[in-house]
């Protein structure tokens, strides 16, 4: 089987203007796409970029709340629930014009002395969102993110991540795995996965410890790869990495290539 690659264009493609980063993606030979956030465009318009480049985006984030004073999600945070039910609605008001299937939920940034509180509203929303999107046929994702990135993120392990899913009991509720994060906090990527099972529905690739192309660190993703292909994992992966020069050598390099992993 060929495993599934998705190129973030948040992340790759950065010396074009966003709207043609889509035909970039595609004519390298992506099949699909994905990004953090749409909300500085009509969703109109990203239906268009897509359509145009004949490629399926298969996630984005709802919106973050304040990014550049640091919020880096609502979902977790006490007294703001009200913004992140109207983030939920813009986001499915945007994934039902462009066709997409998967929302990343992002926690927030919270501190250590309200974790347990955060934790009860954290699950209050996401019991909210599952049943908000249970008739929109999209999946809701959650996220460990490792604190080293992003300090105080609510959510850093995997363990943790699949307690809530299972606390939260909704089918349409599942992880979003970034091999990265959890390389970041000094756990075996495998072992995650396995750990995972079927609540895993998206995955994200980076080089560690650096976060560039994932041959250009210590992390071997051959056998990662493999073990993906021996569950015939048919979800993306979600090429989310700062290219070390420009994308299109990164993506022709030897060890990384978009059907490398066709057996």
């Amino acid at each position: 089987m060929t495993l599934n690659f998705a190129a973030n264009l948040s992340f790759l493609f950065q010396d074009l203007p966003f709207e043609k980063r889509f035909q970039a993606a595609a004519k390298a030979g992506f099949k699909g796409c994905e990004f953090l956030f749409p909300y500085a465009f009509e969703p109109d318009q990203i239906n268009d970029w897509l359509q145009e480049a004949g490629i399926e985006l298969a996630l984005f984030n709802l919106s973050p709340g304040n990014w550049d004073e640091g919020e880096r999600g609502l979902a977790a945070l006490k007294g703001r629930q009200r913004e992140f039910f109207d983030s939920l609605d813009q986001a499915i008001e945007y994934a039902n014009v462009i066709g997409c299937k998967r929302l990343h939920i992002m926690a927030g940034c919270v501190g250590d002395d309200i974790h347990k509180s955060a934790r009860k509203t954290y699950i209050d929303n996401l019991s909210f969102a599952a049943d908000k999107l249970q008739s929109t046929n999209i999946i809701g994702l959650i996220e460990p993110i490792n604190p080293s990135d992003m300090p105080g993120y609510f959510l850093n392990d995997v363990t943790e991540a699949l307690d809530i899913l299972d606390e939260v009991g909704a089918t349409n509720l599942k992880l979003q795995y970034d091999c990265y994060h959890r390389a970041m906090v000094g756990k075996d990527i495998v072992e995650g996965i396995n750990l995972a099972g079927d609540k895993l529905a998206h995955i994200q690739i980076a080089g560690y410890p650096g976060r560039n192309e994932p041959y250009s660190g210590s992390l071997d993703y051959t056998p990662i790869f493999n073990r993906l292909i021996e569950l015939k994992y048919d979800g993306w992966i979600g090429c989310e990495y700062h290219p070390l020069t420009d994308t299109i050598s990164g993506l022709e390099h030897d060890r990384f290539r978009l059907n490398q992993s066709e057996t």
